[in-house]
């Protein structure tokens, strides 16, 4: 089940909602587990097993790293923590890496391994994530352990976010865990939220993925190879940002805050400030959770750039278990130590625009890497890129160019934070509290309507981060 179908919208949400409303609030997140589990069900039963066993390690982990505490027994702790971390991340990497790495031995050494064929769970590197960063906390003091194991279950397989993100710590959402109240004013905004994402998912990253496929579908030439990348660029980020969206809209709803995951990336300066910007509950993971433990920048510079070698090789296979995704890592590891050394000096010296530019292209190339994890694929779309070995364009790349045009330009606007500058503008203009909840309820069920009736005339609606 996805946040952008009929089958969520009009059945399962109102139903999720109206009874968490009516309920006591002892009873809601019994409630809320129940939907969530219901709602991770429907992608395979199967998947319930794994993200209960993740679950319940970590949970009992909680409530045994304190009494070793008090036993004063610091290497059992330790040693205790580590079996968990390998544990959670040896499951996550099994799924992810076995397949990639048995058909690689297979390749090198012409070895006859089988291969195994399994399937991701979804939403594995998410729940995974999540959960253990609880057990760290606990282990550092920094959080109590969640003792009412209705609530900690709640907590990992939220529906909102369990899928996709974003990555919610537990103290981010402890408090509202116990005791929480949804109020019309934060309802309010969260169906706002949830229609700009649905808005941005359905009616711009749907139509930038149909664009994408047709243009690197068939023979490629330079203008089909430049269309293509532009598209997957803009769907990348309206798909996921716009899964943010909702999630945290879908939050707000239901008395919760989840943290904000995107803020304008593709306006970024330097890709420094692009990963400020971009994913942002994943980047502060990894920099809570492995970069500073491996010692951050505190050991000298030799040590730094090998501990940015390491978190980057680990973010590119976060998102999959193919060749690629260790590429894109390491593509963004080598530009980011690059300005960490020089290139951010010589780009305070240069204009605004300048910047921007140089941020833009070098993330509009880093989703090539990212978009395909076939190397023939690959190879041959960066070859197209810069014209070698094909042609520059032909009838049907200037066909896809002219009916792609108008929507690129509104993709980029969209992608900035100027439509939401003249939104802020248009409310003060309005005056009043009550016109502005009547343009706020009339734009957003705009979006929903207009949603909706692409859902029911359209057929190609996935989420790219599902897979990861």
């Amino acid at each position: 089940m996805v946040f952008s179908s009929t089958l969520f919208l009009f059945l399962f949400l109102p139903a999720v909602v109206a009874v968490h409303t009516v309920l006591p609030r002892r009873l809601r997140n019994a409630w809320l587990l129940l939907a969530s589990l219901f709602f991770y069900a429907w992608g395979g039963v199967g998947y319930i097993i794994i993200l209960f066993v993740i679950t319940a390690l970590d949970y009992a982990a909680g409530l045994i790293l304190p009494r070793l505490e008090e036993k004063r027994a610091l290497g059992a702790k330790k040693a205790f923590l580590a079996a968990v971390v390998v544990c959670n991340i040896g499951t996550l990497a099994f799924f992810k890496l076995a397949d990639l790495l048995l058909g690689t031995a297979n390749a090198l050494f012409s070895a006859d391994l089988p291969i195994l064929g399994l399937a991701l769970p979804i939403g594995i590197s998410f729940y995974t994530f999540q959960a253990l960063s609880y057990v760290i906390d606990v282990y550092r003091g920094k959080v109590a352990p969640g003792r009412n194991i209705i609530d900690f279950f709640t907590f990992v397989t939220l529906f909102p976010q369990l899928i996709a993100g974003p990555i919610v710590r537990y103290t981010d959402i402890e408090r509202e865990l116990a005791d929480r109240r949804v109020t019309s004013s934060a309802f309010a905004s969260g169906v706002s939220r949830f229609a700009i994402g649905l808005g941005k998912k359905v009616l711009l990253a749907n139509t930038m993925g149909e664009i994408f496929r047709s243009a690197s579908s068939g023979e490629l030439t330079m203008l089909l190879a430049w269309c293509a990348s532009l598209a997957y660029m803009f769907q990348i980020y309206f798909d996921f940002s716009g899964y943010s969206d909702m999630a945290i809209g879908l939050g707000r709803m239901l008395g919760f805050r989840f943290p904000e995951n995107f803020r304008y990336p593709y306006e970024a300066d330097s890709i420094t400030d692009f990963w400020r910007r971009w994913h942002i509950t994943l980047s502060s993971w990894f920099r809570e959770y492995l970069y500073i433990p491996l010692g951050g920048n505190r050991r000298g510079l030799l040590r730094q750039i090998l501990n940015l070698l390491i978190v980057w090789a680990c973010t590119g296979l976060w998102h999959g278990g193919a060749w690629n995704f260790l590429f894109w890592g390491l593509y963004f590891f080598v530009v980011l130590v690059l300005e960490k050394l020089f290139l951010l000096r010589v780009l305070e010296k240069l204009p605004m625009l300048v910047r921007r530019i140089y941020s833009l292209l070098l993330v509009f190339f880093s989703w090539v890497l990212f978009a395909w994890d076939d190397t023939g694929k690959l190879f041959s779309m960066i070859r197209a890129l810069f014209g070698v070995g094909v042609p520059l364009s032909s009838d049907k790349s200037v066909f896809v160019l002219l009916g792609a045009a108008s929507l690129f330009i509104i993709c980029a606007v969209f992608s900035t934070h100027i439509p939401a500058s003249i939104w802020r503008w248009g409310e003060r203009k309005l005056g009043g509290e009550s016109a502005h909840v009547i343009c706020r309820a009339a734009v957003a069920f705009s979006i929903i309507f207009l949603s909706t009736a692409f859902l029911v005339g359209g057929s190609y609606n996935p989420f790219l981060y599902f897979r990861f």
